[in-house]
């Protein structure tokens, strides 16, 4: 088999090519933007389709695998789905999950943005639970022949059972491949120039409309406290990224505070915890208060449902005056730019 002087690909005039070899070549380059995912509809039969298999991964959750499963398919399969579909019904659009239609309009714009500046380069979505999975993005880069593969997990904040899931995919899939392309996969950007820039120009411009508020709560997905004792560095990227937000921003470290949500299970998760702090604040003298979760690149259930309503509620329950939720970076053009500059070295 000969290969030609400036690329990897074979060329068929050499001779077959197993089916895996890149053959079209109509893009050199692959961008693979993934997220968490989502169920298919709000169902309960959707719902379990999609925990069966988040909550069967073990960089989710390090329970030992046979009492997990036993747990797992015996109870929470069995309450959990009817819960959460209602919950994904309150958030749902005619357009489907706001978290994949966000995920496609991420990967359109970066894939414009891209056109601008370089040739031959493809944008494609995987969501990490779901489709589409990032097992068929990369099957989608491969059918294009591209050489170089870009993995983008849309993380700021890398965390083992988020970004790390996604390497775990993406390793699983090229493990079939006989011909592997090369390979990027970005583990990190909490604290990438752009990005930051563009979170800071989301709280100025509510700054702008709404006015300061006693404090502003930056809410980070939780984790189990043992995941950090375990070595996973999130914990830290979530406290830097407020503390270069704050920077940027130019406020005392006082009115911005770091705070988990999304907890789970009866063990230990990092602290402090959103809900004990929305019910202290108050008391406090805090009574208005603006959140942002720079976590979550798309708004999805965790902001759209436990944010702006369940939040909101826990808040002005215990005293609040003034709540306002600070939407996601979503589609913004300053986040695709971020994005895009993340990921523009390797391309």
């Amino acid at each position: 088999m000969k290969y030609s002087a400036n690329t990897d690909a074979p060329h068929a005039k050499d001779g077959p090519l197993a089916a895996d070899k890149p053959v079209d070549q109509t893009a050199k380059t692959g961008v693979l933007i993934a997220n968490l995912g989502t169920p298919e509809a709000p169902t309960a039969k959707a719902l379990r389709v999609y925990l069966a298999e988040f909550l069967a991964d073990t960089r989710v959750v390090e329970i030992p695998r046979f009492i997990w499963m036993c747990i797992l398919h015996g109870i929470i399969l069995r309450t959990r789905p009817a819960k959460s579909a209602k919950l994904y019904e309150s958030v749902w659009t005619e357009s489907g999950s706001p978290l994949l239609v966000i995920s496609k309009q991420q990967r359109d714009k970066l894939q414009a943005v891209i056109d601008q500046k370089h040739d031959n380069v493809s944008v494609v979505l995987g969501m990490r639970y779901g489709k589409p999975s990032v097992a068929q993005g990369l099957q989608e880069l491969r059918a294009k022949g591209v050489q170089r593969i870009i993995v983008m997990p849309l993380y700021p904040q890398y965390s083992a059972p988020a970004t790390g899931a996604v390497f775990d995919a993406v390793a699983k899939e090229l493990q079939t491949w006989r011909w592997v392309p090369e390979l990027h996969f970005m583990n990190n950007y909490c604290d990438h120039d752009s990005y930051i820039a563009a979170l800071a120009r989301s709280v100025r411009e509510y700054i702008e409309q709404h006015g300061m508020p006693d404090k502003f709560l930056l809410s980070y997905h939780g984790m189990p406290q043992q995941f950090l004792l375990n070595g996973d560095p999130y914990h830290c990227f979530c406290h830097k990224t407020t503390r270069l937000l704050q920077e940027s921003l130019n406020l005392p470290a006082e009115q911005l505070m770091t705070v988990f949500q999304s907890r789970f299970g009866k063990a230990q998760w990092l602290q402090p915890y959103l809900s004990a702090t929305l019910e202290q604040l108050p008391e406090q003298g805090v009574k208005r208060i603006a959140v942002i979760s720079p976590s979550f690149s798309a708004d999805c259930l965790e902001t759209l449902e436990e944010l702006e309503v369940e939040s909101r509620e826990l808040f002005m329950a215990a005293g609040g005056t003034t709540y306002h939720y600070i939407a996601a970076l979503n589609d913004r053009d300053d986040h695709i730019e971020s994005i895009y500059g993340v990921v523009a070295p390797y391309l």
